[in-house]
Parts: C-alpha cells; sequence; structure tokens
C-alpha cells in the first residue's frame, strides 16, 4: 500500500465512487458517507458515481442518491449500461436491433447510442446484451437462449454473482448470466468493472485527468483500477472483509484502505517492508514462517486515527507470503491489544 502525507480529496480530482457498498446498501444510506462526500466536494474533488448496476438510467440513480442524501446529477453518474451501449455502437450500423434482456437502464443507454432495443429473438437481433433486472423472468432467459444459439454477440453489462442488501448478497447478473451460459454453452463478452471499458466510460464523462477508484469488492472496483493503472481505495463498508483482502492476488490488491469514504478525506501512512517485518505507523507485523505477529496495532498510526493500520500491515505481510506461494497459516497478536484488533477484524480464527 501506497501512502499520502495530503488527503486523498486533494491529491486526486476525480474520486469514480462505487454506489452498493460505498453510497448506499440497496436503498439504505451507508452511515456518515453523504457527509463524507459533500467535505470532499468542498475540498475541492469531484464526484463521479459509478455503478455495476444496468437497472437504473442515470436519472434513477441520481434520484436515488439524492434520497440518500448525496447530492448529484445525471451527468455525474456512469454505469455499466452505458458502457455496454457505447461499446455495441462501435461495432454495429446505427439503428441495430439489439435483445434487451434488462430494463430501463439498458434501454435508455442503447437508445442514446443510436442502437434500437428489442425483446423477443423473433425481431432478428444482431446482438443480445443483459444487464440486471430483479424482474428478469424464465421467458426473458429463454429469448436470449434462442438468440444467444443462432450465433448473434452476447454482452453482459458486468458479471457480478451478487449485489448487497441490508439482508446479506443477493444474486446478480453474474448469475443470471451463468443460467443462459449454462443452458446455451456459450460465454458473454463484459463491459462492466474490472473491464477497462469501463474504467474508460468513467474517466471520459468525468473528465478525469487524475481519478482515484474507490470501491468494496476487490474482483471488481479495485481488479478494474488495476487493469487500467489507476489508484484505488478499498473501503470495509460493503462485501470485502479482512481475510479475503490478506488473501488477495496482485489484481485484487488496493493501493489504500479504509473504513469507508470518510478515508478520502485523510491522509494515508505509507506501509514500510523489510524481510521479516512489515510496518505501518506504529504497527508491526513479524513474518515467522507462515505466520504474522502483529504488536502495537492498536494505534491508529501517525497521523492517521482510524485505527486500520495494523490491518494494513498484516494485508501487506499477507500477500508477501502469497507472492512466495505460501498460505498464511495464522495470524496473532505479540500483545493483548493486538489481539483484540486481530479479533475484530475477524482474523483470530485463521487456520493454524
Amino acid at each position: 500500500m501506497i501512502g499520502s502525507q495530503q488527503p486523498l480529496s486533494r491529491r486526486y480530482d476525480v474520486a469514480l465512487l462505487d454506489l452498493d457498498g460505498v453510497v448506499y446498501l440497496g436503498e439504505q444510506p451507508v452511515a456518515g458517507a453523504a457527509q463524507a462526500l459533500a467535505s470532499a466536494r468542498q475540498a475541492g474533488m469531484r464526484l463521479a458515481f459509478v455503478t455495476n448496476n444496468a437497472s437504473r438510467t442515470p436519472d434513477q440513480v441520481a434520484e436515488l442518491l439524492q434520497r440518500v442524501g448525496v447530492p448529484a446529477a445525471a451527468e455525474e453518474v456512469v454505469t455499466s449500461a452505458q458502457a455496454a451501449a457505447h461499446y455495441l455502437a462501435d461495432r454495429l450500423p446505427a439503428g441495430a436491433p439489439v435483445l434487451v434482456l434488462g430494463t430501463t437502464g439498458l434501454i435508455d443507454a442503447l437508445t442514446e447510442r443510436g442502437l434500437k432495443p428489442v425483446f423477443s429473438a423473433e425481431h432478428d437481433p444482431v446482438a443480445v446484451v443483459q444487464g440486471f433486472f430483479s424482474g428478469t423472468d424464465w421467458l426473458a432467459l429463454a429469448e436470449g437462449a434462442v438468440a444467444i444459439n443462432r450465433g448473434v454477440p452476447w454482452l453482459a453489462t458486468n458479471l457480478d454473482a451478487t449485489v448487497p442488501s441490508p439482508r446479506g448478497p443477493l444474486p446478480g447478473n453474474g448469475s443470471l448470466v451463468a443460467a443462459l451460459r449454462h443452458a446455451t454453452g456459450r460465454t458473454p463478452a463484459a463491459t462492466g468493472k474490472p473491464d477497462p471499458t469501463m474504467h474508460a466510460e468513467s474517466v471520459e464523462r468525468s473528465n478525469a485527468r487524475s481519478p482515484i477508484v474507490v470501491g468494496d469488492r476487490l474482483d471488481t472496483d479495485i481488479e478494474g483500477a488495476r487493469r487500467a493503472s489507476c489508484d484505488s481505495l478499498l473501503v470495509l463498508s460493503g462485501v470485502t472483509d479482512a481475510a479475503q483482502l490478506l488473501a488477495a492476488p496482485a489484481l485484487h490488491r488496493p493501493d489504500y484502505l479504509g473504513h469507508d469514504v470518510s478515508a478520502l478525506l485523510r491522509g494515508h501512512p505509507e506501509v514500510a517492508e523489510t524481510e521479516r517485518l512489515v510496518s505501518c505507523g506504529s504497527a508491526r507485523v513479524q513474518l515467522r514462517g507462515a505466520e504474522l505477529v502483529l504488536s502495537g496495532g492498536d494505534s491508529g498510526g501517525e497521523g492517521d486515527g482510524d485505527g486500520l493500520d495494523g490491518l494494513r500491515a498484516l494485508a501487506v505481510a499477507g500477500w508477501r507470503l502469497l507472492d512466495a506461494d505460501l498460505t498464511v497459516r495464522a495470524v496473532n497478536g505479540a500483545d493483548a491489544a493486538s489481539t483484540r484488533l486481530i479479533e475484530q477484524f475477524g482474523l483470530g480464527h485463521a487456520a493454524r
């Protein structure tokens, strides 16, 4: 992980913000997100709201953001439906019929790009595009299967297996795509995060020069940033937990870590490494074979104060083991405070 002496809201010009798990959960606000984003704007940072959920139009996303206390304009919203429509418009003639497995967000995005949404395989679509819609039923999947089996290109807006909700993870677009993959034996292209197509769409629409990706998912937000050579901030307000962070492969490793989007308002301590020691602020992690031993991790770190320096050091130490083809066997504390912190992170029951 890299460090930043100045707050991220001053170091980067645009925050490319994931929504579910970052700003809201379902339609419930993430605590403190609205106030933190307002402060980031006041510091001069611009915001772009980037979502893999293709079911809503930018206007609808902006309305939802306003309901959870975040002022937003439709022009600040970038959806995977827009990225998919852009992708198809670059490859198909104007007015080409495209079979939509989705809802309003996809329909409007295709229309904006001069393509013709259709809803039956009997309308001779030249492509199929599939985006998340909670109302997708067997009949819609059947139309998709017929068209896909005819050999037309098949595009998914994203392959997220789940979507977050206040009740826990629910089936996402990737789960619906899996049904058609199983039925047809084909695999779609995908343009949502982590595909660079989505990042390019976000940068183009936000006119960002030095963006930072902010997300809660390692396999979409963080990987997408890595593949686009963009710095990233992982927030722990969504689906990723500490154990998943420690086990992250190279493409899933964030540059910064925070509890939530208030991390944009802080500087971040750098993680330092020697042969057998990883340190961050006052936190120290000793590598003893495949065992990680944390000490001094109860402090928030110098100039940071968020209590995550211990996890930052543990993550980098865990990645060191992964890169050496080793698996973390145990995570232990060298003192009572560090042991409590490990339990808080949910790492107290690491395999031994």
